[in-house]
């Protein structure tokens, strides 16, 4: 007997099975409601943080000092947008509708990354947000690639490709800076002391207070807690800070040999639900902008049905 004429009540045990044998879940199996929404939640989140993150660095793009940082720049934000329209459609598998889910971020009643609501000050922040943001975003991507959901996962290996080539044009921005001018130098040492903290909030709030984590991990849709993920992050960006020639601002950074992982101080989660809660520096700005972006574009959207729908009749004639 197939999966698909299985009786109800083992439609539910073939699900289980499928996650226990570490197989995927490919669109066209049942299950059930809880994961897809699940799915859904995290999929539109992870899209929506992907099209709001062009903002603080394409702020730059008219800016940046150089044909060739600017070069890079467009590139990178041009990715940024290509992650979004991806993970759209891997939510479209699901049977999210892609213009309800837009209006859903335009509207406040998703979420987007925390980071993304910090503002960029300094040409610096192009660079530590490569460095630190995409790094965060690699440690807790690259495991996505294992997920249970399939689209989901076949995703992420395109999408985190892209995102440690970002993490090294980062990286190289700002080895180039800390090269320069003491000016430059205390302007990297700057955004780095602002950037720190608010990258490692990108994980999500402690295992402790994460409502979503416990069944997420049971249906190995993630493979590693928040704070996993974290300790993963401070253990791997250390050495790098160091070899850049930065310091974190934590005073209780530190190596701890018996744990074999750094220390660190703790991590302000008033800060954190305030920004999640839409009180940070640049939430309403934010989405004010992607609500114009998509109020100014509804005649390219318009036209482009128009010009598909006589398409679709020439083919039909």
């Amino acid at each position: 007997m197939s999966p698909a004429t299985l009786p109800q009540p083992d439609l539910q045990r073939h699900f289980e099975r499928t996650i226990e044998r570490d197989q995927r879940i490919e669109p066209r199996d049942w299950l059930p409601e809880g994961y897809r929404k699940t799915m859904i939640r995290m999929i539109a989140q992870h899209a929506h943080s992907e099209i709001i993150g062009m903002q603080p660095e394409g702020n730059w793009i008219t800016r940046a000092p150089s044909l060739r940082r600017k070069a890079i720049l467009l590139a990178k934000v041009q990715d940024e947008a290509g992650h979004g329209l991806y993970l759209y459609s891997a939510a479209e598998t699901l049977g999210a509708d892609r213009a309800e889910l837009t209006e859903k971020l335009i509207s406040g009643k998703q979420k987007y990354s925390s980071i993304f609501n910090y503002p960029t000050l300094t040409f610096a922040d192009v660079g530590v947000i490569g460095w630190l943001v995409d790094g965060a975003a690699i440690c807790n991507q690259v495991p996505l690639c294992r997920s249970s959901y399939g689209p989901y996962a076949r995703a992420m290996i395109r999408i985190c490709k892209e995102e440690s080539f970002h993490q090294r044009q980062g990286y190289e921005l700002l080895l180039t800076m800390m090269r320069g001018t003491p000016r430059q130098r205390d302007m990297v040492q700057e955004s780095v002391d602002r950037w720190w903290w608010p990258s490692l909030m990108m994980f999500g709030p402690p295992d402790a207070e994460s409502p979503h984590t416990e069944q997420s991990m049971a249906w190995k849709i993630k493979r590693h807690t928040n704070d996993e993920l974290r300790q993963r992050f401070v253990d791997m960006t250390v050495p790098q800070a160091e070899m850049l020639g930065v310091s974190l601002p934590d005073p209780d950074l530190k190596w701890n040999a018996k744990r074999g992982h750094y220390d660190f101080g703790e991590i302000d989660w008033s800060e954190f639900k305030q920004v999640v809660s839409g009180n940070g520096p640049c939430n309403a700005q934010r989405v004010a902008h992607r609500r114009a972006a998509h109020t100014d574009g509804a005649w390219v959207r318009e036209a482009a049905a128009a010009y598909a729908a006589k398409r679709a009749g020439r083919s039909a004639a």
